[in-house]
């Protein structure tokens, strides 16, 4: 039996160590009236009006890369995808991650509307994914766990029963429900999604838990600060099996920050918590009572770029061309930096998924540095695109690309040029109807 590596910390573990202290600071403050925002910072919708044929065609060649990486690291027979890989060996690496496969089935649907795929092809892979769901791959009450070997779909690490990651294998599932309607696909979708047992999660709480393992039960940790959890909490109340209490929507905290002039909801955590949600729900022209979070997002990831352009007193590397940090590997290992306020020991390394998961926010900022990344750093780029990360300054290149990151940037240029994950996965009743449950309405921003 192959040995398996030992386990690397997640992104997860380090964010639940930095929202652990985070409400202690006094840098927010908490929010129950209406938007907080700031007309100062335009989102856009995107669109093929808001990109340039160049840019289009930029996008186009990068999404092609991000989807070979779903493609090649994904056991045929299971359609389960690696965590990550190695871009200079075959690493012959077997875990994988149930959010990679959740983002690795929308990048079927995105490659098979870009003809990098045949139809018939895209299908039986979508086909071989659902029936390991199904009837393979180990969950407790319909959820899955974090980890599974890619081969056989069995548990590693010890891993828990994650709700998050269950959630991103949920939305692209949906999507593929969508784009691929025949009986088979529609009916296994339907009977994977309608064995989740939300309501297992809110037994005794209104704020979910993060997992659960055999060994010790519910993790400790509940989803109850603004982040990634949206998604979750809205497949919940859109659930017809199972659903969330209505509360569930109103029970977790949504922090106000202000940095330069500007006011947002956010956590203490990465940029990626304002992109992940916005992957597969479309917020365009919706809020409900607290917030338009499209441009919220649109003003967290600005205030994220003036917050690197005032780090370049310290690293010379950011600039208008060059900036974005998020949880991401260094030298040193994983580690989760950002801000603000700064989080992590960070030396001016670049992340390109932290700007190109805001690709919808801030286009043309992010375009200059996806540009600028693909022009004069030519070590940072793949078969699969971007590495992970790279550290100008030291001269250092990331020889991983982390599926999770790779799927971020794949659906966030097709959302930008198109709309078409936001608009496939939005034809499913529960993203509607979580939607309607949680009090979205729609609005002239």
């Amino acid at each position: 039996m192959k040995m398996m590596p030992p386990k690397a910390p997640s992104r997860r573990d380090f964010v639940r160590q930095i929202l652990g202290v985070g409400s202690c600071l006094p840098f927010a403050h908490l929010a129950f009236s209406q938007a907080h925002g700031s007309r100062q910072v335009s989102a856009q919708n995107g669109g093929p009006s808001s990109v340039s044929p160049e840019d289009d065609q930029f996008l186009n060649d990068l999404e092609k890369a991000n989807f070979q990486y779903f493609w090649d690291q994904a056991n045929p027979k299971t359609g389960l995808v690696k965590d990550r890989c190695n871009v200079h060996t075959d690493d012959g690496g077997i875990v994988g991650s149930i959010a990679a496969t959740g983002f690795g089935l929308t990048a079927l649907c995105i490659g098979e509307k870009r003809g990098f795929i045949a139809r018939s092809v895209a299908q039986e892979r979508v086909m071989a994914t659902f029936e390991t769901l199904w009837s393979k791959l180990p969950n407790h009450r319909g959820f899955f766990y974090h980890w599974t070997n890619i081969n056989t779909g069995e548990r590693v690490w010890d891993a828990e029963v994650s709700s998050v990651d269950t959630t991103i294998l949920l939305c692209g599932l949906l999507t593929c429900r969508e784009y691929f309607p025949t009986a088979e696909v529609q009916g296994l979708a339907d009977a994977i999604f309608n064995r989740v047992e939300w309501t297992w999660l809110s037994e005794d709480t209104s704020l979910l838990p993060h997992g659960w393992t055999p060994e010790m039960g519910f993790l400790p940790y509940r989803w109850d600060n603004y982040s990634e959890l949206m998604m979750m909490y809205l497949l919940g109340l859109g659930s017809t099996s199972s659903p969330l209490r209505e509360e569930t929507w109103t029970a977790w905290k949504r922090l106000v920050f202000e940095y330069d002039g500007l006011r947002y909801i956010g956590s203490f955590a990465p940029l990626f918590v304002h992109q992940y949600s916005q992957a597969w729900f479309d917020f365009r022209g919706k809020r409900d009572k607290y917030a338009d979070y499209f441009q919220n997002s649109a003003i967290a990831t600005e205030v994220h770029r003036r917050f690197c352009l005032e780090l370049a007193k310290q690293f010379p590397s950011y600039s208008e061309d060059l900036w974005g940090i998020t949880a991401s590997d260094s030298p040193n290992g994983y580690v989760i930096w950002g801000g603000p306020p700064a989080i992590g020991p960070i030396d001016g390394t670049i992340v390109p998924s932290a700007s190109a998961g805001s690709l919808p926010f801030l286009p043309q900022p992010v375009m200059r540095v996806l540009r600028t990344i693909k022009d004069r750093y030519p070590q940072a780029w793949s078969k699969y695109g971007f590495v992970n990360a790279f550290n100008p300054l030291t001269k250092w290149y990331d020889s991983d690309v982390i599926g999770i990151d790779t799927g971020i940037t794949l659906l966030m240029a097709e959302n930008l040029r198109t709309g078409f994950v936001w608009k496939t996965f939005m034809k499913n009743e529960p993203a509607r109807r979580g939607l309607e449950r949680a009090g979205f309405k729609k609005y002239q921003p």
